[in-house]
């Protein structure tokens, strides 16, 4: 059962009469996102190795960089049941939320960002799974975890990120057999052997890449999340009305996003990715103690590329471009996304050369999109944004054992978002909508299926000298990525709310709360369910159930001197708590 969220109406009224005062408490806030613990063997024996230990301070363009060793203690490297990795962080002060990434051996292996610290400071943990990167673990080579950070009083950013990152690998035995794995993982990225290896994009991120000759299946995996003038992209406005919109209310080239992965110039795949709000959004103290869905662990996005396996196992370099593409006439976007991702490639035992051809191509450069306005009497505007996307390819393709098989790729996704405008812009309301379905079928038999809708409102208010925010946002989503990494089927649903007001002395103070049902299934049949709400940073109700579930232990916090360093809307003039000179 959910608890009453702060009514939007009863903030409004409590703020204007008064200004709420800071609570001192001398206990960090623990922070976390929702999700399910790692479907891992607990009862397997396990070997955990810390990776590395760094504060980062001013840590833009210096990245941890590790040489990394595989550990033989639970067993010869690659035979392993499971891998997970645990990411422990604590920080106090004031800062933003910042991006965060892990690259192994070239391949970016979990996209993150940090809770926003407060000044008696957080601590966060999560654990990740990630089996499906075990042949990357087999191997020696270099791991990067890149977090950009700035520390200036001047700007009033004080706050340093602790961060303690461990890999726990669990043996494998009769009862636990080794983990399913690709026979070559193939980087999609910069290949920066000292950066983050993710790219920028706009423009389109592009490189050439040469697959095993008996290659006969491939599974791409996309990181994509937006940032700097894309990250709130589902705000932006369409080109067409832009400019009847206020200065400073929101950036143009609509609300339309599309991930986008091509090969050798054909677009072989397309996401439409979840909104993920990162700590710092719009107003903080809704995310604090609990984050955003995806915040902690962004989602990743699927694409088979086995209908053209016949043409990347010729032995010859094939190109593999990402790019985010909006649904305006000239598919532009802002700056900027961060896009990577990998191939999985499953070959032939035979080692001989694989052939075939591409039979049918059904695929537009760019979906189909619209946009229309209406305007009232009394200068409310509204504005929607409508898209859609169908394609298909089909494939023979005949390994080197003499086995062939047809391939079918399908993918239909809608997209709608709606935008109003309203009391002479103080109110900035969206409701929008993604789903789709994607699937293929190797002989009939499915083999990538990925159905998902991710409904998500957000209502503004604009209130004197601050702002009120609702959010409501869901990630349901039936996913099985290929023969490799286990079908999942999870159920997520927040609804938040905020507010954040400046003081007279260039401060800002507010308050939030955070409700969450989860519920997570796997084809292992591993369950998981919590229901967990806070507000003003205490946890007023955690349950969990299921397969999965742990030993609970409190969670509770209390409200504190806060910390916050706040991204506004159209990108309006960061709100700093405490203030700086």
């Amino acid at each position: 059962m959910l608890l009453p969220l702060l009514p939007l109406a009863s903030l409004a009224s409590a703020l204007s009469d008064k200004v709420l005062s800071p609570r001192t408490i001398p206990t960090p806030i623990v922070d976390f996102q929702v999700a399910q613990p790692p479907p891992l063997p607990a009862d397997a024996k396990q070997c955990t190795v810390q990776l590395l230990e760094r504060t980062f301070g001013n840590s833009f363009g210096d990245p941890e960089i590790i040489q990394y060793t595989p550990p033989t203690d639970c067993g010869a490297p690659g035979t392993w049941a499971g891998v997970s990795l645990n990411w422990t962080a604590t920080s106090n002060g004031t800062q933003f939320d910042r991006l965060s990434s892990i690259s192994f051996h070239n391949v970016e292996i979990w996209r993150t960002s940090t809770p926003e610290p407060s000044l008696n400071g957080i601590i966060w943990t999560f654990l990740k799974d990630v089996s499906r990167y075990v042949p990357l673990f087999a191997k020696p080579g270099p791991l990067i975890l890149d977090l950009d950070n700035i520390v200036d009083p001047n700007l009033g950013l004080t706050g340093e990120y602790d961060v303690r990152l461990s890999a726990t690998f669990f043996a494998s035995d009769e009862q636990h057999p080794p983990a399913k794995t690709a026979d070559a993982i193939i980087p999609i990225s910069n290949l920066s052997p000292n950066l983050a290896n993710h790219a920028s994009v706009p423009p389109s991120f592009s490189l050439n890449q040469t697959f095993p000759t008996n290659t006969v299946q491939a599974f791409a995996e996309l990181y994509a999340s937006g940032n700097g003038n894309e990250e709130f992209w589902y705000f932006n406005a369409a080109d067409q009305f832009f400019f009847d919109l206020p200065p400073l209310t929101t950036f143009p080239r609509g609300p339309f996003r599309e991930v986008r992965l091509l090969v050798d110039g054909q677009v072989a795949g397309v996401a439409y990715p979840y909104p993920v709000f990162f700590t710092g959004a719009i107003v903080p103290p809704a995310w604090r103690p609990i984050t955003s869905y995806g915040a902690l662990d962004l989602p990743t996005y699927y694409v088979d590329l086995t209908p053209f396996v016949p043409i990347l196992a010729n032995g010859q370099p094939h190109n593999l471009t990402l790019d985010v593409v909006s649904g305006e006439s000239n598919h532009t976007i802002n700056d900027n996304w961060f896009v990577s991702g990998n191939v999985q490639v499953i070959t032939d035992p035979s080692g001989k050369q694989t052939t075939g051809n591409i039979t049918h191509y059904d695929v537009s450069p760019f979906g189909q999109s619209s946009s229309s306005a209406s305007l009232g009497s009394n200068g409310d505007i509204n504005i929607t944004v409508q898209a859609s996307r169908s394609l298909t390819i089909e494939a023979d393709v005949k390994s080197g054992s003499g086995r062939t098989t047809h391939v079918v790729w399908q993918q239909d996704l809608t997209y709608s978002n709606t935008q109003f405008y309203l009391d002479n812009f103080n109110v900035q309301n969206v409701v929008q909508s993604s789903t789709g379905r994607s699937s293929s079928k190797h002989d009939g038999q499915t083999v990538v299926q990925d159905t998902f809708s991710f409904p998500m409102e957000i209502d503004f208010l604009g209130v004197q000298n601050g702002s009120i925010c609702f959010f409501d946002h869901s990630y349901n989503r039936d996913l099985l990525p290929g023969p490799l990494i286990i079908g999942t089927t999870i159920a997520e649903r927040q609804l938040a709310n905020g507010s954040l007001i400046s003081l007279p002395n260039g401060s800002a103070t507010g308050e939030g709360s955070n409700n969450n049902t989860f519920s997570y299934s796997d084809l292992a049949g591993n369950t998981f369910t919590r229901s967990v709400n806070a507000s003003r940073n205490v946890i007023l109700l955690d349950q969990q159930g299921g397969s999965l579930s742990p030993v609970q232990s409190s969670t509770s916090t209390s409200a504190q001197v806060e910390g916050w360093a706040a991204r506004l809307l159209g990108g309006k003039q960061d709100v700093f708590s405490p203030p700086h000179a």
